[in-house]
């Protein structure tokens, strides 16, 4: 006896693949959107160690010293290099999205520029202001 479906039983449907990063050729604006959400989730971890260092330095002098030393090694500056990269290119990308919301931007010359720029700035930026810590503290 052969198994049989009913008339109204849902078929399976081929349905198309929804486009992802093996679909679409990589883009400088799609990798800075990346780049963007990357240094969102980076400034989370770095607002928690800002928040360490306060609280430390608000308990009692054991305690600063910990975090003072953790943040003045070697780890402790890398990351801090790396959570002002993400600062600035953070800031940098929301100020060209804010450029985008108003329409400006837009076009495929100026968008490219402006994803060059946010990329090339949070770097320049970032060495900038840790120039400027070095030679003045």
């Amino acid at each position: 006896m052969s198994e049989t479906t009913p008339q109204n039983a849902p078929r399976e449907v081929e349905r198309p693949l929804s486009p992802h990063l093996f679909i679409y050729r990589p883009m400088l604006t799609m990798m800075m959107s990346i780049a963007h959400r990357i240094s969102g989730a980076a400034l989370y971890v770095g607002t928690l160690l800002l928040a360490w260092y306060l609280i430390a330095a608000s308990l009692n002098v054991n305690s600063f010293a910990v975090a003072s030393g953790f943040l003045h090694s070697w780890l402790g500056m890398l990351i801090l290099f790396g959570f002002t990269w993400a600062l600035v290119h953070h800031f940098l990308g929301g100020v060209r999205h804010a450029f985008w919301d108003y329409g400006i931007g837009l076009d495929a010359p100026l968008r490219e520029w402006m994803a060059q720029a946010t990329l090339i700035g949070g770097i320049v930026l970032t060495v900038l202001i840790w120039l400027i810590y070095f030679t003045v503290g």
